[in-house]
């Protein structure tokens, strides 16, 4: 796995890509919220016993497309009271942002695969490319002397990219003309102007 500070990588730098206007607060605290929730499974294999391979137990189902439609579906259905623009916009924001979890987790060099394709496949999945180092799952171990390597690992291969492309978004949505949509607006009427200092030119001529 990968720690819970880097699943939350995803949406704040989606946040910030697309702007406050787009993403509200409490949109962003959503999402932020449903990049880490996968990883509640681990309440099951502490207060049930539940073994990491279970399909409840660690990257199992609540690490599958399903879970990620599923969370979505109920943030669209509030999206009013997340402040989004539309419920297509809630629903796109959460989705990418929990499924970016699992999708993180394949990138992992330890642990099993990701069971993404539950419940079609108990199939444990992992990318071709394996560069992220694991993060223990323990508090004690998270914690400890592997913390470092890992989060090392994760701001080189996940938060810089991540937050330099949004910031680069941000910078150039800043930069495109704001007065674009109003332009057929100005053409009309420059336009119109335009004829009449015409007839009226004529008209002088004339005379």
């Amino acid at each position: 796995m990968t720690t819970v500070f880097t699943h939350a990588v995803v949406p704040l730098a989606l946040g910030l890509a697309l702007g406050p206007q787009r993403v509200s607060g409490r949109l962003l605290a959503a999402g932020v919220l449903a990049s880490v929730a996968p990883d509640f499974d681990v309440l099951g294999m502490h207060f049930f016993g539940l073994p990491y391979g279970h399909a409840l137990g660690h990257r199992g189902a609540s690490h599958s497309l399903l879970a990620a439609g599923l969370w979505a579906a109920l943030a669209a259905w509030c999206w009013r009271a997340l402040r989004g623009r539309s419920a297509a916009g809630v629903f796109g924001f959460v989705f990418v942002s929990m499924l970016s979890h699992p999708l993180l987790d394949m990138l992992t060099t330890g642990g099993m695969g990701v069971a993404l394709w539950w419940p079609a496949s108990d199939e444990r999945l992992f990318a071709p490319w394996r560069f992220i180092h694991v993060s223990p799952m323990g508090v004690r171990q998270v914690w400890g002397g592997p913390l470092v390597p890992a989060l090392l690992s994760e701001l080189r291969w996940v938060w810089l990219p991540a937050f330099g492309l949004a910031g680069a978004v941000r910078i150039w949505s800043g930069l495109r003309p704001r007065a674009l949509p109003h332009l057929p607006g100005h053409l009309e009427q420059a336009g119109h102007g335009g004829r009449t200092g015409g007839v009226g030119r004529l008209q002088r001529r004339h005379e």
